[in-house]
């Protein structure tokens, strides 16, 4: 996989080896499955897909595995079991080629970041109309500031 200029899901997974290509393609559909509304992007060079703009869920394909990002605190905590046999690391849930794909398990897993990032989106709003309703300084000034005073030289 010499090519790192993606424009597409498509053009990455034309690049991948055959039985790389065929996963990530069972991965692919269960991610979109879970987030019908949601946009595939190239991001970081690999594959994703965002809600409004944000990334949900990103996901590629490696020499002996393949890999789903991010696997925040929540998604490894409420999945805890289900993901035992899959090694986990800095965020990266590995899975091997050469096991069928867990596409009910990668589904569940993307419907946990879909809830997180509603979650991020409507924080991120609430700050914006926060930030809104603040008195900007130049429409309501303060009084002034009395001088500082200066030591006389001795």
């Amino acid at each position: 996989m010499a090519k790192t200029d993606f424009k597409s899901v498509a053009e990455y997974l034309a690049t991948l080896p055959e039985a790389s290509r065929t996963t990530l393609e069972r991965v692919r559909r269960a991610v979109r499955k879970a987030v019908p509304d949601g946009e595939e992007v190239i991001s970081y060079q690999i594959p994703a897909l965002k809600l409004q703009g944000t990334a949900v869920i990103y996901f590629a394909a490696w020499k002996e595995h393949y890999a789903l990002y991010p696997a925040t605190k929540q998604v490894v905590s409420t999945f805890e079991q289900e993901l035992a046999p899959y090694e986990l690391r800095k965020g990266t849930i590995r899975f091997p080629l050469a096991k069928p794909v867990p596409t009910k398990l990668i589904a569940a897993i993307t419907k946990v970041r879909v809830q997180e990032t509603i979650a991020l989106l409507v924080e991120r709003q609430a700050k914006r109309d926060r930030a809104k309703k603040k008195p900007h300084a130049s429409r309501n000034p303060a009084k002034p500031r009395p001088r500082p005073k200066t030591r006389k030289a001795r």
